[in-house]
């Protein structure tokens, strides 16, 4: 089986690799730096996995993978790859959050309507998504909006292509100890212990998600499960104050 897999030279991304690797599938890792890209492929168990630079913020490598996608025939094709911005909206700079928005949307929507073209029967497509895609989150009011894309786009193609045999998630992990809130502005020490994971378990969440194939969205974490329960209970004022209150900008 062969699986192709974005952003996965560190974090989530790599320990999916990893178990899937020991299970002797053949990986093929997607990322910008080729540096990572070959240490990771180095920690996979077995022979025969690949890397591909890129970085699909561009459409010259959005369209260069759109390619591989086209001529290769994957088994698996998972959306890992994005960012996050965490400040005021009006704070940060508007390229940068359109930047974030061609990684997180543009990309994965063309990486998947290619893939599902080609895709057959017993073939799974998993976009990663995000809990704040569910709940909003002030304080990183783009990088939310990106994600309740993926999580709506995600179950709708779930639909579409379930009696086809082609297995769609949105894969919703919430906040994990990986260097992403170091990237997009904040310390991941800042978040709840009780709430966070870390990349092993949340990759080891997905594998199993993708081997019993049952639902469209899955949201990662017990806890994260939990919280989603009560917040259903509450009117969306009061779920965007708590997310705020809690967010980003907490202390403003």
């Amino acid at each position: 089986m062969k699986i192709l897999i974005t952003g996965s030279s560190e974090g989530i991304g790599l320990e999916v690799a990893k178990i899937l690797a020991n299970e002797n599938k053949k990986i093929t890792l997607v990322s910008r730096s080729k540096e990572k890209l070959e240490k990771a492929r180095a920690s996979l168990h077995g022979s025969g996995h690949q890397i591909i630079v890129a970085d699909l913020s561009t459409t010259e490598d959005i369209e260069m993978l759109k390619e591989i996608i086209e001529t290769n025939k994957y088994d698996v094709l998972i959306n890992n790859a994005g960012v996050g911005m965490y400040g005021r909206f009006t704070d940060m700079l508007l390229p940068e959050q359109t930047k974030m928005m061609n990684l997180n949307i543009n990309a994965l929507t063309t990486l998947s309507y290619y893939y599902l073209r080609q895709a057959k029967s017993g073939d799974a497509l998993v976009n990663i998504s995000s809990m704040v895609g569910i709940t909003g989150y002030p304080g990183a009011s783009v990088y939310a909006g990106t994600k309740g894309y993926v999580t709506k786009l995600s179950e709708s193609l779930w639909w579409e292509n379930k009696n086809k045999g082609i297995y769609v998630l949105g894969f919703c992990p919430g906040a994990t100890y990986t260097n992403f809130h170091d990237v997009a502005g904040t310390d991941k020490n800042s978040f709840s212990k009780s709430i966070m994971q870390t990349p092993e378990q949340v990759a080891l969440e997905l594998v199993n998600a993708l081997k019993k194939r049952k639902k469209p969205i899955i949201v990662s974490g017990g806890t994260n499960r939990f919280l989603l329960f009560v917040l259903k209970m509450m009117s969306r004022k009061m779920v965007v104050n708590m997310m705020g209150k809690f967010g980003p900008l907490k202390g403003e």
